[in-house]
Order: structure tokens, then sequence, then C-alpha cells
């Protein structure tokens, strides 16, 4: 017997090294449909984000006038490369459907079997027909308010959440001052006056960035939390010591009849704010207080709270402006496309490099976590038992291809 049949017999010669084989690059055939919600302005991605998709191997067709709402041309798009379609029904042929608000009734209709979506979810506007058209139609559907980072946290959630509590801000401002019939006041305060009094109920993010905002205009500020944690954690990242309470009705109010401005950003995850505020503490408020209730996406905590429109954003009961506007982060449309688009582009980049959803949601639990239906399922647990659907765990099935 030879050396080498001896030592092969054993094992001990060197074999080929046994590389990993990545998934072949996929392209992403992507879809940008025009919103058509009521007052929906924002755009799922910029002409310099399609640029990007585009120069890296994948396609883009987008509606005729999506981004006019934010200030994006149609040239824009094309001069980035995108195709110009001028019907809803010529976009959603495409695999990848990425739009800001739900997919409507007439939208929902338009998508093919076997479609990726992305949007967002809107949980307490919805109903269990449209989860159970996407199962039937196989849609794997992620949701803004389910897509974690590596760090667990929702960075769409938070963008516009920082976008609502800096724009809240602003808003109160314009709603003080005499071109809007208000009391005349500045936000803020200078020299030898006595600075205009916040008082802000939530120390979430748009809790903490309606604060930024107006300690850094010279208002005085209090914040109320039922949260003492939430709390602390708020005046850490602010580095500023700043007047916090839990939310006993005595204290707040109190601080409710000395306010010129009160922002409401209590936030629920899964279900409709608490009311935290009565008519009748509303009615001891100062005659020309200003209330912005952002929470009145999830009903409101204000009892005197009624949902507004952009066109007519205000209205007065108990000589109180009041400000109700859901989606605040659309009356700043440009500045939240773009940071929608920065979160989803690396996203769709990923998905492509790695071979498609199927092997990115597999590898990233972050992901995986976005996802609410997939495969003709119901992934999502809170949504299977808020619309009393049946529900997978999406790692079962997985784990089952």
């Amino acid at each position: 017997m030879t050396k080498e049949k001896i030592f092969s017999s054993f094992g001990i010669l060197p074999k080929e090294e046994m590389l990993e084989v990545k998934p072949n690059f996929k392209q992403l055939q992507i879809g940008i449909p025009k919103e058509s919600s009521f007052q929906e302005n924002r755009v799922s991605l910029t002409p310099d984000s399609v640029g990007l998709l585009i120069a890296n191997g994948h396609s883009v067709i987008i509606e005729k006038g999506a981004g006019d709402a934010s200030n994006f041309t149609d040239k824009e798009y094309t001069d980035k490369g995108a195709e110009l379609a001028y019907s809803k029904e010529e976009v959603f042929k495409a695999n990848f459907i990425l739009k800001i608000e739900p997919p409507t009734k007439e939208e929902l209709t338009l998508m093919q079997r076997g479609q990726e979506l992305f949007s967002a979810v809107q949980m307490s506007t919805q109903n269990a027909d449209y989860f159970k058209t996407l199962v039937k139609k196989n849609i794997t559907a992620f949701g803004f308010e389910f897509i974690k980072d590596k760090q667990e946290k929702l960075p769409i959630v938070r963008s516009m959440s920082e976008i609502a509590g800096n724009t809240a801000m602003l808003i109160a401002g314009e709603c003080l001052s005499n071109m809007n019939n208000g009391k005349g006041l500045m936000l803020g305060g200078i020299s030898g006056l006595k600075p205009t009094n916040v008082v802000v109920i939530g120390a979430g993010t748009v809790g903490e960035y309606a604060c930024r905002t107006s300690l850094g205009l010279g208002a005085s500020v209090i914040v109320f939390d039922d949260s003492v944690t939430k709390l602390r954690r708020l005046q850490n990242n602010i580095n500023h010591r700043i007047a916090t309470s839990t939310l006993q009705p005595k204290a707040l109010g109190k601080a409710l009849k000395r306010a010129d401005v009160v922002i409401a950003a209590l936030q629920i995850g899964d279900g409709k704010v608490p009311c935290i505020v009565s008519e009748e503490m509303v009615s001891e408020m100062k005659k020309g207080s200003v209330v912005v209730d952002v929470s009145i996406d999830q009903g409101g905590c204000f009892e005197t709270s009624e949902v507004t429109s952009h066109k007519k954003p205000t209205f007065v009961k108990h000589d109180v402006v009041h400000y109700c506007v859901p989606n605040i982060a659309s009356r700043v449309s440009r500045t939240a496309s773009m940071a929608i688009s920065n979160i989803l582009t690396p996203i769709l980049l990923r998905i492509a490099e790695e071979g498609g959803v199927e092997h990115t949601i597999r590898k990233h639990e972050c992901l995986r976590r976005g996802v609410y239906t997939c495969h003709g399922n119901l992934t999502n647990e809170v949504l299977g038992k808020n619309f009393k659907i049946p529900f997978v765990d999406l790692d079962l099935i997985m784990a089952s291809r």
C-alpha cells in the first residue's frame, strides 16, 4: 500500500477548504404608489435613495406625483433612473411595494400573490379583513411599528416621534401668536420677563423632544408621567434637571391652571390612551392657552379633544385652543420622508445582498420581528389577539422550511 493511500484512509491528507456559499444577489423590483390616504404627504423613498438602489442594480417604478406633497418632483426621480407610472396598476406589478399608510381596500385588490409590503400598520384604524386579505394573498408584510434595530429600538416610530415632539412645540408657538388670534405670547423667555409655562404629559420620545425644544426656547417646563423610571430616563437623556411629577390629579390640575402650553404625549403600545385631563380641568385653564394633543392618534388624553385636520387644525373649547391633528409628522413631510427613507434604504440593500426576504429574516431577528404576515399566516401575536385571528410564530415557520 502506498504512503498516499495509507494517509488518505486515515483522513490525514489535506482536503479542499469548504467555504460558505452565500445566497445569490437578488434584484429588487420596487414600486412606490402615490399615497391616497387623507392628508398623507410623505413618500417612502427620496430621489437620492432611489438613485442609490438603482446604482446597486435594482429597479424602481414610482407613480406620477408620489413625491409632490414632499416637494420631490417626478423629474428628480426619473433623473435618478426611476420609471414613472401613470396608474397604480403599473406600480403594483412590482415585487416590493413601499408605502407610508397601509394599503387601502382598492390597493389591496391590486396586490398580487407573493408580494412583499413595507408600510405602517395603524392597528387602531384596521379591521380583521385587512389582515385576512394579506394572508390569503400570501403577502410578506413588514410593519413600521414592529421593525426593530440592533439596539431593540423601533427606528421608524422613534424618528416620527422625534419629529412630532419638536413640531408640536412649533405648532404651540404659532397658536400663541397674534397671527393666529392667540394671546400674543412668545413661546420661551427673554431677559427680564417670566418665561411661558409648558406642561408635557408623557415622558416617552415625543415628550422628550417636546421638552428639549421648550428648554431650548427658554420656557419653564414640567413633565408628568405614571412611570418614575421614564421620568428619570428623560432627565438623564436631556442632561438637565427639570420639574417632574407622577400623574397625580391634584398636582396635574395645579400645573394646568398655570400652563400656557400643554403637550399631551402619552403613548400606549397596543391600545387606546387613557383620558387623563377632564373637561372640568380644561375649563379651569388660562384663557388663550394651547393644548396640542399628540396622543389623538390613539384616542387622545384630553376629554375635550376631537380629531381635526391639517386644513382646519384647531378649535376652541372653554377658551382653550385645541390642536388635535393625527399624523403630525405629515405636516413636515419632506423631513419625515427623508427620515423614513434613510431607514428603509439600508434594509432593502441588505435584503438584496442576502438573497431575498426569506434569507434576511432568517438571519436578522430585528427584521424578523417586523413581519406580521408571512407564508399565508398572521405571525404577530398582538394583532392575532386584538383581531381574533389565528397566528403562527414566525420562528416556527422558518424552522419548518
